[in-house]
This record gives structure tokens, sequence and C-alpha cells, in this order.
């Protein structure tokens, strides 16, 4: 079954720039670069969970100023929407109280959004826990694909922030052709080259092999790129032994992508804690940005099944 999604998700008109502060430049600059090619509205948001604390001036006693809290918040947002505005771009600064996920994602339920774009810190203790939860949320309930900017990724600046490549990680999960055909969408959008990649687990190999050769499967992984899109994409498909996580790091780096997708189920309780899932691993150690697709997106898509029967090689989700 074609998966079906909305136009938006692979040509935002509205992108949603979550923001901390002080803000990740950065990613900041890779979500002006998206507004200014697709001509998108860009929103800055920002979530606040410190009031300023002021005295009133006849008694003296100290209150939260919610007003006050806003206008400092608003008034650090304000140099980049400055810049988006002179880029060309409609630029709106949005600020609440309340925790970050919750906000984000409450946002993106009463407006219409494309994309949320953010960033992420190192995956050292206290960046990871604090800003790393925070996407960690928001990629896993989102409804809408969301674009991360780990902390080791280039700047895109020196190649004018092109999407070249894009890599694709294919499992034997869920999410079936969602992920490959989103990411195809891309490509033919940005005119890039489209690479699917499935790495054989050692306790898969027998499983997924079952007689069948490695240019077999990867005749199976370009057949999931959607009919319409199969002269439209230059692409290519790769399937090694190894670990998942390895391998589309290594895949990343050697093929110089610009942009890697993935599908994300909802995480284990271990995983959400230990940060040890394949989808933390390469947030925290990508040279590109990473686009997810949440349960709530594939789910929408028609795409959240029973997993894989009989040797059917489904979209990754990790």
């Amino acid at each position: 079954m074609a998966a079906t999604m909305k136009p938006g998700w692979s040509r935002p008109s509205t992108i949603l720039f979550a923001s901390e502060i002080p803000a990740n430049e950065k990613a900041f600059a890779f979500a002006l670069a998206q507004a200014v090619e697709f001509g998108s509205e860009l929103i800055l948001f920002h979530a606040y969970d410190t009031l300023v604390v002021a005295a009133s001036e006849t008694s003296g006693i100290r209150y939260y100023d919610t007003a006050a809290a806003a206008r400092t918040e608003i008034h650090h947002l304000e140099p980049m929407a400055r810049r988006a505005r002179e880029a060309g771009i409609h630029c709106e600064v949005v600020v609440r109280p309340g925790l970050a996920a919750d906000q984000i994602l409450a946002f993106t339920r009463e407006r219409e959004i494309d994309r949320i774009v953010m960033g992420t810190h190192s995956p050292g203790p206290i960046g990871k826990l604090l800003v790393g939860s925070v996407a960690e949320a928001v990629l896993r309930s989102a409804k809408v694909p969301v674009y991360i900017v780990g902390p080791d990724v280039l700047d895109g600046a020196y190649r004018n922030f092109a999407t070249r490549t894009i890599l694709c990680a294919v499992s034997l999960l869920e999410s079936r052709y969602v992920v490959a055909a989103f990411a195809a969408e891309l490509a033919a959008r940005h005119n890039a080259r489209l690479i699917l990649q499935h790495v054989i687990r050692p306790q898969e190999r027998s499983e997924v092999l079952a007689g069948r050769s490695i240019h077999q499967i990867e005749s199976d992984l370009l057949a999931m790129i959607p009919d319409k899109l199969q002269k439209a994409v230059a692409a290519q498909s790769v399937v090694v032994p190894g670990d998942p996580t390895e391998e589309l790091l290594y895949q990343g780096r050697a093929q110089q992508a610009d942009l890697i997708v993935l599908g994300a189920h909802g995480a284990s309780a271990f995983a959400a804690i230990t940060r040890h899932g394949v989808v933390y691993k390469v947030l925290a150690h990508s040279h590109c940005p990473v686009i997810t697709l949440s349960p709530a997106v594939l789910a929408e898509c028609g795409a959240m099944g029973k997993q894989h029967q009989g040797g059917a090689y489904l979209a990754g989700v990790f």
C-alpha cells in the first residue's frame, strides 16, 4: 500500500524553530536556510519554565511577573527574528511558559506546522539530560517531521546548506514504505541523490538472507521507492552486515550525506534513560542533520502494522 504524506512534510510552508536561550546558532542557521529555500514562514518558539521575580513598589512583596518574563525571552529572540526578516522571511516570535517539550507539541497541534527544527547538545550527562530529553520527547511524539541538528553536525554554510545526498536507514521493523517514500520525496524536492541502507545484524543474518543474495535484497530496497518517483530520483541501495549505528554513521561520512532520514518508534524506558538506542547515538555523532518521523506521523500514513513477514524489507524505525 502506497504511503500517503502531506506535501508540506517535504516542502514546508511553516517551519517552527524550537529555540533554547541562548539559541543554538548552528541549528538556527539550518532553519533559516530551509525557510529561504522554500519561502516558508518561520516561527521562533521558546518555552520557559523560570519566571521573573519582581517586588511590589508599595508592599515590597515579591511576586512572579509573567509579563516581564515573556518580554525578557522575546528580547533574546529578536536578533534572530531580525536576521530572518532581513532575508525576506516572514518571521514570528512566540514564547510560552511551561515545559519545553509539552509546549512545542501543544503549539504544533494548534497551528499548521509542517516541520520542527531543533538542536541538541553534546552527549555528556548534562547536555544530553537537559536538551536531549526535550528532543527525545518531541521526535517521538510530534505529528510532523522533526529536523535535528546534533552537536557534531558540520556548519552548512560551507556548502550553502545544499542537500545533495540523502541517506535513509532501512530496517526490518514496523514502518513499511513510509520512511523510504518520505526520503524519496525529499530527494526529489532537493534534486538529491538517495541512498537506502540496510544493516544486517549478526543475530538476524539467517532470517534476512534465507537463501537470498545481497543483490536481491538491494533490489527489494529500491522497489520501496514509490512508482511516481522511480524515474525522478537517482537512488542506490547498500546492504551490509554489522552494527546499525556504526554502519549508518560510517556510510553518512563515506557518502558525504547532507541529511539522514530515520523512523522513530516509541522508545523503551531503558533506552530513554540510557540513551543507548540507534536514534540517540546517531543524533549524538552524525556529521549531518537527521530528520525523524515519529509513530504519530507513521500512523497517520497508515504504516504502523505488524512486524515484517516472509522477508518483506520495511523502512527504518529505530
